[in-house]
């Protein structure tokens, strides 16, 4: 594993004469650079969306599943094992989309059917 900032030291020196015509100097600045890579994005771990759909969309026991891994996520991401935590954050992510999508559908289905019976009882 690379340790970082890098420090590249590049020593420039002119060739022939400068500007005022006289031969170059035997030494010139050093110009350093520093080399700095890319963050990488911490993988997401839904906890907290997780969280939500264990307590309120549960359908088939989906959103405790999906806690689970997001909690698995969290754990891998403190031990700095990214790409673990990067898999698990995203099973925990389609897991809570379907919770959610079936939670949803489930709550409008009761919606509907307590409307329609309601009125069929009252015309009854």
């Amino acid at each position: 594993m690379e340790h970082f900032p890098q420090t590249v030291s590049i020593n420039m020196q002119p060739y022939g004469k400068n500007e005022a015509g006289s031969p170059a100097a035997a030494f010139s600045p050093t110009i350093t650079a520093s080399v700095q890579p890319q963050p990488s994005p911490n993988p997401q771990d839904f906890v907290l969306w997780s969280f939500f759909n264990a307590m309120f969309c549960n359908p088939f026991c989906l959103g405790f599943i999906a806690l689970v891994f997001s909690i698995k996520a969290r754990d891998r991401k403190i031990e700095k094992d990214l790409a673990a935590a990067g898999t698990y954050g995203m099973t925990a992510k389609h897991l809570n989309i379907t919770a959610l999508c079936l939670g949803i559908l489930v709550t409008i289905m009761c919606i509907v059917l307590v409307v329609i019976y309601s009125n069929q009882y009252r015309h009854t």
